[in-house]
């Protein structure tokens, strides 16, 4: 693994750290860019405004690893209060979930109660969910929490990561399964057993799993795509599959603040285009992720710091 992105990511897991750098002005003023506030009216508010612009969006409060029952049961609460906002004001926006901040360290069961109550009140208003992938830790309990609810019926989705070796295997299961998939590189430390340690190997891997994605059987069982990034090289890779076979209801994912010439792009081209607003109180450990998967957005910190 690229040494910068090594030391990001355990500074992102750093206590210290957390504390030497949310202390910083400057780092509160690049953050700015890239999360509209910390209330959810700071989100919906810039959720409108991209809709407004011809994008869809979706609401990620942040936030994860919550360890008693009453903490859990307030997430829940307030991803149900986002679903409300969002169908109040008639915004064309979904919402993502951590199982973590559903209680999933205490036990599948609980972070399952509550995914089921969000996927039905989601349900009655038309919505959608998406379940955020967190770390390789994780995964197979998602797929355990996501299958019979989908099998359901239920509006949900989950995310595939291209850095982990398994995520071929994982997609062959949820083709089969006519999932709606999110692809994503990947922002966790993972040991190289379990993760490419290479940009150009997760790169190679994303466009695979693109190709994987666009071959007929996916959409005859029903497979929804949505491609996440801001690569410039794979999006016009997924362009190229989206014209050839005619995935129109392919979606292309950024995040809020993070290319938006392409954003535009990709609107103007008549593409559906989704942008992910995180926004919350513990935006660090998230912040520093996102430094540590795109050097673009570490130059973006530097410079501003150096200035």
């Amino acid at each position: 693994m690229n040494p910068a992105r090594s030391m990001l990511l355990a500074m992102a897991e750093s206590a210290i750290w957390r504390r030497v750098l949310t202390g910083w002005p400057v780092t509160r003023r690049v953050v700015a860019r890239f999360i509209p506030g910390e209330r959810l009216d700071d989100a919906l508010a810039a959720a409108a405004a991209l809709n407004a612009r011809g994008m869809r969006a979706t609401l990620n409060p942040l936030g994860e690893h919550v360890h008693d029952t009453a903490a859990a049961a307030a997430a829940a609460a307030a991803y149900m209060r986002i679903l409300e906002a969002i169908h109040e004001r008639g915004l064309d926006a979904t919402i993502s979930v951590k199982l973590t901040m559903l209680g999933l360290d205490l036990g599948s069961e609980v972070a399952a109660g509550h995914l089921r109550a969000i996927l039905e009140r989601a349900a009655a208003l038309g919505s959608f969910v998406r379940i955020d992938m967190e770390s390789s830790a994780y995964v197979e309990r998602t797929f355990a929490i996501w299958r019979p609810l989908h099998r359901a019926g239920l509006p949900v989705g989950v995310v595939v990561q291209s850095y982990l070796r398994r995520t071929p295997a994982d997609v062959e299961m949820l083709v089969a399964e006519g999932a709606s998939i999110r692809l994503v590189k990947g922002a966790y430390a993972e040991p190289p057993e379990l993760a490419f340690p290479v940009k150009a190997e997760v790169d190679r891997a994303y466009v695979r799993l693109l190709e994987r994605l666009a071959r007929p059987d996916a959409r005859q069982r029903g497979v929804r795509v949505a491609v996440a990034t801001h690569d410039a090289a794979i999006v016009d890779r997924a362009r190229a599959l989206v014209r050839e076979q005619d995935l129109r209801d392919w979606e292309f994912q950024m995040l809020y603040g993070i290319r938006r010439d392409l954003q535009e792009q990709l609107v103007a081209a008549g593409l559906p285009v989704r942008i992910y607003i995180s926004y919350g109180s513990e935006w660090y450990p998230w912040f520093m992720r996102r430094l540590a998967e795109r050097p673009a957005n570490l130059g973006f910190f530097l410079r501003h710091l150096l200035g």
